[in-house]
């Protein structure tokens, strides 16, 4: 019998090897509303640096969860995009929306806030 090529304890695992971490999920969350260029990630993610913003989006794409598209124009226009299968992911980023509004509510009560949308703002 052929060893296999990966061995996961639950396919939990298996999903966090991809979407896991601090950032991911949010950079995945906005994707959801759309393309998105290198500032506007800034501007909505404040706390994330440039280099780590650039090496989440490149595992993404490497991982075909997102595209990236370059514009040949002066000065270069890149944007990110989700791909079909980045959008499988939409329900499952829906739930962990959901499920943090009620932790935060749980936890803090009104003496938190939550910025941008909850996951009844996610698009259809």
């Amino acid at each position: 019998m052929e060893e296999p090529a990966k061995v996961y304890n639950t396919a939990v695992e298996a999903t966090l090897e991809v979407i896991g971490g601090k950032w991911k999920p949010v950079i995945l969350f906005y994707l959801t509303f759309g393309k998105k260029r290198n500032g506007e990630f800034r501007s909505l993610i404040p706390d994330i640096t440039q280099k780590v913003l650039t090496e989440q989006l490149r595992e993404l794409e490497e991982e075909g969860i997102v595209k990236r598209t370059t514009y040949n124009e002066v000065p270069p226009r890149v944007e990110y995009e989700l791909t079909d299968y980045g959008w499988s992911l939409k329900e499952l980023l829906r739930l962990m929306c959901r499920w943090g509004d009620g932790h935060i509510e749980r936890k803090y009560g009104d003496k938190a806030v939550v910025r941008n949308p909850t996951p009844d703002a996610l698009p259809q």
